[in-house]
């Protein structure tokens, strides 16, 4: 075959073979501008947008990485139970629910110096399980909500899609867990206040596990 007509051949080839090889980049690299899947990291879902911020609190079913420095044996990845707390080795149950991860890191430390001399303890929380908030009574969509950042009683009330003609807006009730063996704490709001008066103290920042109750009207309530 004559060689111009080879070179002509395979620089033909070559042309319609670079938008393929291109294509196969741009999949590789989750670009969906060329038409690639995005992979399943970038296409975050629920917990993959949680920003876990330095004064995020610590809920049930989180998982927490625990490291002691110098001390493999110390060193675990746990879950904090139902009961708020995690079980470490030598120090036994300690309160996690409530905590930061700084506060619990102290905490660890300051109860770890009976058997180690100044312990440099760390603490990542790996998963968030426990931001949720509960919103019931007259809603538009009552149910559970998981939170991604700070939210407050009205913002929850957004999530919900906002009252029903029969709610009493203004006898709002946020229930919260009570912390170290507290009582569970009983939080009263009204919505004209908060909106019409100024009244912002009553907007209060949620919580995980805190659940609002929003009555109607009908209702006898008893104090």
């Amino acid at each position: 075959m004559n060689t111009k007509i080879e070179n002509t051949i395979v620089l033909a080839l070559l042309v319609g073979l670079t938008p393929t090889f291109a294509l196969a980049d741009s999949v590789r690299a989750g670009n969906p501008a060329a038409g690639g899947a995005v992979p399943a990291e970038v296409d975050g879902g629920d917990k993959s947008s949680l920003i876990v911020t330095p004064d995020y609190t610590i809920g049930p079913e989180d998982v927490l990485e625990i490291t002691v420095w110098r001390n493999a044996d110390l060193s675990k990845v746990v879950a904090v139970r139902p009961d708020g707390r995690v079980s470490l080795p030598l120090i036994g149950d300690v309160t996690a629910v409530g905590k930061t991860a700084a506060q619990l890191a102290d905490a660890i430390a300051s109860k770890l110096k009976e058997f180690k001399e100044n312990p440099q303890v760390s603490i990542v929380v790996q998963q968030v399980n426990s931001y949720s908030i509960y919103v019931l009574g007259e809603v538009t969509r009552p149910g559970k909500y998981p939170l991604k950042s700070k939210t407050t009683l009205l913002q929850a009330i957004t999530l919900a899609s906002g009252f029903t003609p029969a709610a009493a807006r203004n006898k709002i009730v946020v229930f919260r867990f009570g912390q170290n063996g507290e009582k569970d704490l009983k939080i009263k709001a009204s919505y004209d206040d908060i909106i019409l008066r100024d009244a912002s103290p009553q907007n209060v920042h949620l919580k995980p596990g805190d659940t609002i109750v929003v009555p109607s009207e009908t209702m006898v309530l008893v104090p």
